[in-house]
This record gives structure tokens, sequence and C-alpha cells, in this order.
């Protein structure tokens, strides 16, 4: 009997095995890539380029946003509502400027003449924007998720303090967050 709670409790909850599952998939999906990109970057006419400094900033902004929503998962495990609002507020908060942010970096690449798509487009240039441009979306897929579990928090039901809904937004917003420094990095040192 006692063998038979253990391993119970030692067993993953079926939606975040879902999420380690579509985590898994993802990454798969960047690695190929940026193993296309590096393949395709020995090829003739391939142009390098500098990333913006508006894309440190974003860096940075999402950095800190998996430190305000780990803060946010603590809070709501002490049962302290109020700072597990403030908290993911301010994650989703900066999950949009990591956006806008990324918008601007992208601007910026087209006024120091980078034409990412159409006619006279560089492959460099698209692979940047096709990169950069799915991370967007999955970050936009994490602040849905924010302000759905943010939604919840303000709820005048009762309260039902399953921690599993917010930790697997937490695992999955600190996967974008890392996921976003890997290809930083990946465009900062190919460069």
């Amino acid at each position: 009997m006692v063998d038979m709670m253990s391993a119970q409790q030692n067993r993953i909850h079926p939606y975040k095995f879902n999420l380690w599952l579509g985590l898994a998939g993802i990454i798969m999906m960047f690695a190929g890539l940026t193993s296309a990109y590096i393949v395709k970057r020995s090829q003739p006419g391939w142009e390098s380029f500098t990333l913006p400094m508006v894309f440190v900033f974003s860096t940075l902004m999402i950095i800190v946003s998996s430190v305000t929503i780990q803060m946010a998962l603590k809070a709501f495990r002490a049962h302290r509502m109020e700072r597990y609002r403030l908290f993911m507020a301010l994650t989703v908060f900066l999950g949009v400027l990591f956006i806008v942010l990324q918008v601007v970096g992208f601007f910026r690449l087209q006024e120091m003449g980078m034409k990412m798509v159409g006619m006279g487009s560089n492959p460099a240039y698209s692979f940047v924007l096709a990169i950069a441009g799915l991370h967007i979306v999955h970050v936009l897929g994490g602040i849905v998720a924010l302000l759905i579990i943010l939604a919840k928090a303000f709820s005048t039901q009762k309260r039902n303090y399953d921690s599993v809904p917010v930790e697997i937004v937490t695992t999955y917003w600190h996967f974008v967050d890392i996921l976003w420094v890997y290809i930083f990095l990946f465009f900062q040192l190919l460069h």
C-alpha cells in the first residue's frame, strides 16, 4: 500500500507531461532552424550583421520577467494573492515590452538596410526574421496564458489553490526566456 502511494506521488501530472512534450517539439524546431542557419551561412552571398542594441534591452526584459514570474509562483504557493497578482501583472507587462522592443529591433534592422523578405532580401536576414518571429509567436502564446491565469486571480469565485496551472505557465515562461537567450547568444556569437 505504501509503495503504491509512493509511486502515485512520483508520477508527473498529465498536463505537465504534455507541456514537456510540447517543449521538446519546440526545441527540435528551433534546433532545426539554427542548424539550417549554420549550414546556409557558408553559401555565397550570405551577409553578416550585428543586432541593434535594442535586442540587448529586450533580452534584459525577458530575463527580468523570469524573476517576476518566479516571485508570482512563490506568492501563489504562500497564498499571498496581492503579491501574486502584482508579479503576474508585471510579468505580462514585461512580456509585452519584450515584444515591442523586438518589433523596434526589426525596424532598426530595416533602417540599416537589411531587407528580410521579398525581392532583394538576403537569406541571413530572412532567417533572423523567421527565428525571432517564431519566438515572438511563442511569447504571445505565453502572454495569453498569463492573461488567463491573471484573470482567474482577480475572479471573485472561491479560490482553488491548485498550483499546477501556475506551475505550467511558469515553466513555459522560463522556457521561452531561456530560448530567447539561446537565440540572442546564437546570433551574437556567429557575427
